[in-house]
């Protein structure tokens, strides 16, 4: 396993001023590459606190890069349907240079309807609107003199400044959230998968997990070279009761942050999105102590959150990466700090060679 940390702010000026979350979010992600940790990654989300305090993860992700070495940077993930490919490819390759060829680019379809209305964008053009933005950006990073004549956007000839560092292109994610037709397309296409097992349960994860090796492989690539990377928010402390205690709180106010976010849902449907209409429903969400039986948060001791990734690891398999939500605003940064501490100390070093 590897292991890399995540920034998913669900706070607003009420709660924490921005200044004062990316300090202390940069001042984390200087640590975690002090600590050996794989990656840093954010979000892309806009006007609520849901991830609100992200709604370009270029700009952070170019920050984090001033004052790291190692840690690769991540998108998990950005938005193709709100930003036009030459934009997006561009910004893209421009932080690939920055950070000297550590950038990796997941690409997601959002899912907040409020989000698709203040672009003007139809939830039923999502897929379309994602797989050409990806091929797109793709074709701007590898070829020269590029023409472009899709559904939404035509361009041409054109070529991209500056080239991206990685050749032919940075390593691309897709983020899935319900759909096997999804992590199917993911593997025959050659793209790295992103999951969120909190939305669930363990055997549709399971099952998702198997179609995406199997397309990976049938795509003809070899079987082991695909990425498959879950994000956990996690708190680790040295006694189970700390640990608890402020994963619950934090937890308890993320889920709000969700539930606001998701409320529009109540009054909308899509056939892009089937079942998205249950996620307005609040008592369909799980406490935070069935999330931590189902292992779908990381909480505990050292030694209790290493016995939770030993399982996930016998569930899904131990050539994972995985992605530490260690600081949402909620809580002081110092919580975050004695997480990454412990698990690098503690944690890690009993799973991997390697962060």
């Amino acid at each position: 396993m590897k292991f890399g940390i995540t920034f998913f702010p669900t706070v607003g000026p009420e709660q924490t001023p921005a200044v004062q979350y990316f300090e202390d979010a940069l001042r984390l992600a200087g640590l975690a590459d002090e600590l050996g940790f794989h990656h840093v990654r954010t979000v892309e989300h806009y006007f609520f606190t849901y991830g609100g305090y992200s709604p370009d993860p270029v700009t952070f992700l170019s920050a984090v890069a001033g004052r790291t070495t190692n840690v690769r940077l991540g998108t998990s993930a950005v938005i193709p349907a709100f930003t036009h490919p030459v934009k997006l490819a561009g910004k893209l390759a421009m932080l690939d240079n920055i950070s000297k060829g550590r950038l990796d680019v997941g690409f997601g379809r959002a899912f907040l309807p409020d989000e698709f209305a203040a672009f003007g964008i139809s939830l039923d053009e999502s897929r379309p609107r994602f797989d050409e933005g990806i091929a797109a950006a793709k074709l701007l990073w590898s070829g020269e003199n590029v023409t472009w004549a899709g559904e939404f956007y035509r361009f041409g000839p054109v070529t991209l400044l500056p080239r991206p560092v990685q050749q032919p292109h940075p390593p691309v994610f897709v983020t899935t959230a319900r759909s096997v037709e999804s992590c199917e397309a993911a593997g025959l296409a050659g793209h790295n998968l992103m999951l969120v097992p909190a939305i669930l349960q363990r055997e549709q994860i399971q099952e998702r997990l198997a179609v995406f090796r199997d397309a990976w492989v049938r795509g003809g690539r070899a079987a082991g070279t695909e990425q498959i990377q879950f994000s956990y928010p996690a708190w680790v402390a040295d006694s189970t009761e700390e640990a608890h205690r402020i994963g619950r709180y934090d937890e308890e106010r993320n889920g709000a942050a969700l539930g606001a976010a998701v409320s529009s849902w109540a009054k909308v449907t899509s056939a892009q999105y089937p079942g998205y209409e249950k996620l307005a429903d609040q008592s369909t969400r799980l406490s935070f102590e069935a999330k931590l039986a189902e292992n779908k948060v990381l909480a505990g001791t050292p030694a209790q959150v290493r016995a939770q990734l030993e399982q996930i690891a016998e569930w899904y398999g131990d050539d994972l990466t995985l992605s530490l939500a260690v600081h949402s605003g909620h809580l002081a940064a110092e919580h975050g700090e004695r997480t990454l501490r412990l698990f690098a100390e503690q944690v890690a070093p009993k799973l991997s060679t390697t962060t």
